[in-house]
């Protein structure tokens, strides 16, 4: 998936005019486009160009890089730099990167980084511990605040927060975790409900689905054509639904979701209920990559099979020609369960969940592939349709 509206070798970065940067981002923006983002973007050409093409401190004195947990590792920018763009060389991640670029300051500068737990779903995403790893190789003389709350696997990947920070001037605030949900405005214990569910933690999902039932409705069904007719029911005038679901769900197929077939997101986003490609319609499926930091009132979570319940805990597929197979890799198991993570979190208001009953005439849709997590689901609490 590209993430660029503008991408080119460092040297054609160099010698295209700004007024040539700026109109290719605006013609690959897909949503409304305001001054305040156009004189934003305008800023950002000035402060890359002048960091790559010369060698003193930057204008600004303070950066602040938003979703700063899917900065890119050493390894996959290098590997983009020289495959895609012919580019050889380049030997730093994203956050080594910015830290060497406002660390030429004689004086001060400020970093600030906007971090969501749980949030990266893209092969090559360092996550949180990277900053802190281009810290220690660049500038451990540095201040450095975190929030007290980043001791969360969701942050740290598996790793230990001590181990992360050793070597580092930190000092830890509470006041530094944003901890009230403006995406789920009815509650904020929506996060921390599917952060449970994800982790297993059936007491602590079950008490947190008794606070949320009132405020925010989950319910489950086996029957896609009965979740659509209830996500119908519940959205009121210009209250916007749509069907998501895993960019892993193959076999979601039979039942019309195809999450292999892009879609356009500015339709889908921001088109009215009487066309046919907007999310009103329930025909196109929005994947993890298209909605996250995206959000709508009311959503269909299409559960398939790449990510089952059994046997007390997760199990991770992907399907590959004709068959399921195991999912060993470390990241690419953390990809797969941070993409539920973002789809079951982009409802305002509130969500039914479809989990496929399966056909064991078809060996890639056993029943057993899906009994499981709806079963675990049941029995934390979600009411069924």
């Amino acid at each position: 998936m590209s993430r660029a509206y503008y991408s080119k070798a460092i040297k054609e970065f160099l010698a295209d005019d700004d007024s040539f940067i700026l109109g290719e981002l605006v013609r690959n923006h897909q949503f409304a486009l305001e001054e305040l983002q156009r004189n934003s973007w305008i800023q950002q050409i000035h402060f890359r160009e002048d960091a790559l093409s010369v060698e003193r401190a930057p204008t600004e004195k303070v950066v602040i890089f938003d979703e700063a947990q899917r900065a890119w590792t050493l390894e996959q920018t290098s590997a983009f730099m020289q495959k895609k763009k012919g580019v050889f060389g380049f030997n730093m991640s994203e956050p080594e990167f910015l830290i060497s670029i406002m660390d030429r300051h004689d004086d001060w500068a400020v970093i600030i980084c906007l971090i969501g737990g749980g949030q990266e779903i893209n092969t090559g995403e360092a996550g949180l511990p990277e900053w802190f790893n281009a810290l220690k190789k660049y500038c451990t003389y540095w201040q450095v605040f975190i929030s007290d709350k980043l001791s969360d696997v969701e942050y740290c990947r598996g790793l230990e927060l001590e181990n992360i920070l050793e070597g580092l001037n930190v000092t830890t605030f509470e006041e530094l975790h944003l901890n009230t949900s403006i995406r789920s405005f009815r509650s904020e214990n929506v996060s921390k409900l599917v952060k449970a569910v994800l982790d297993c933690d059936q007491v602590q999902a079950k008490e947190l689905l008794m606070k949320l039932k009132d405020k925010y409705p989950i319910v489950i069904s086996r029957d896609f054509e009965r979740a659509k007719l209830w996500l119908k029911d519940k959205a009121r005038g210009t209250e916007r639904i749509g069907l998501v679901a895993s960019s892993g769900g193959y076999r979601l197929k039979p039942y019309g979701i195809c999450t292999q077939i892009k879609i356009d997101a500015k339709n889908w986003f921001l088109n009215s209920k009487d066309d046919v490609r907007s999310s009103f319609y329930l025909e196109d499926v929005a994947t993890e990559f298209d909605v996250q930091g995206l959000e709508l009132d009311w959503t269909c979570v299409a559960w398939d099979a790449d990510l089952r319940y059994q046997d007390g805990q997760w199990n991770f597929k992907k399907f590959r020609g004709t068959k399921w197979q195991n999912v060993n890799n470390t990241d690419a198991i953390l990809y797969l369960k941070n993409a539920y993570r973002v789809l079951l979190t982009r409802a305002r208001q509130g969500m039914v969940i479809f989990i496929p009953s399966g056909d064991d005439s078809d060996s890639t849709r056993k029943s057993c592939y899906y009994d499981g997590t709806y079963n675990y689901l049941k029995g934390i609490g979600f009411e069924c349709i």
